[in-house]
């Protein structure tokens, strides 16, 4: 006896829709792949890195989502702040439609602020260590030999930032102080990165809310140095095999 027109549909649908929900919850609620396209975050991220992002370790918003929708709230779902220097991906709070990368500088109440291109945080100036030099890739595919160094934020997390300059226009800035549910970030190529220094207003991050949170980003799955293609027999020489599965501090 030939089974019902409906009893065949859903078991032609049954398991390619199983595998769907199986994709959407763990995009969800554990990891979510992630693709950095500028250079605002080097060295610690090249352009053309991809990227895979621990989603539960901050909780859950309506960001969490691959496709957010709902009120806003000032509350996620087991939710848990930065500590100070997690790289953390976010919604851009101007234009939730666009997601970024930076590194957690600052957390409520804490006050932040440059003075000669060194960062002042809470009133005391975090230690800056001098790390030689490295190449910085640029939008266009240039590279340039800069200074490196290891900044060491309270409670000892160390990372390196790209700094070739100390009179920038983000070098000396106000005090900003971060508000409740808020954190302040910014990106490790110091002179390269519109981050929380600079303002919505001014194309800038500003302060970031913590419903904007998506994930810390904790491993480089893999690379590719798109800038600097020039046709297919240029590709294979292009893959970055060292970034390959490289942990992010």
């Amino acid at each position: 006896m030939p089974k019902p027109l409906y009893r065949r549909v859903f078991e032609f649908l049954a398991e390619p829709l199983a595998v769907l929900a199986v994709v959407f919850a763990s995009t969800t609620a554990l990891a979510q792949p992630f693709y950095v396209p500028s250079g605002s975050m080097q060295p610690t991220l090249q352009i053309g890195d991809a990227l895979v992002g621990n989603k539960f370790v901050y909780g859950y918003s309506r960001y969490s989502l691959p496709y957010p929708f709902g009120p806003s709230s000032e509350k996620r779902l087991l939710g848990k702040l930065p500590s100070r220097g997690d790289v953390v991906v976010f919604r851009l709070p101007r234009d939730p439609s666009q997601t970024y990368v930076k590194r957690a500088i600052g957390l409520p109440g804490d006050r932040i602020q440059m003075i000669d291109g060194r960062l002042v945080l809470n009133g005391k100036m975090v230690p800056l260590t001098p790390a030689g030099t490295d190449k910085v890739e640029f939008a266009d595919g240039s590279i340039r030999q800069v200074a490196k160094f290891t900044e060491t934020l309270p409670g000892g997390v160390s990372h390196p930032i790209f700094k070739w300059r100390w009179d920038g226009v983000l070098d000396n800035t106000r005090v900003f102080t971060v508000p409740a549910g808020h954190i302040f970030v910014m990106g490790d190529n110091r002179d390269d990165s519109l981050d929380s220094r600079v303002s919505p207003q001014d194309s800038g991050v500003g302060f970031v809310p913590q419903e904007n949170l998506v994930a810390r980003a904790d491993l480089v799955l893999g690379s590719y140095d798109f800038l600097n293609s020039r046709g297919p027999e240029s590709w294979p020489s292009l893959v970055r095999l060292k970034r390959f599965f490289k942990n992010i501090i």
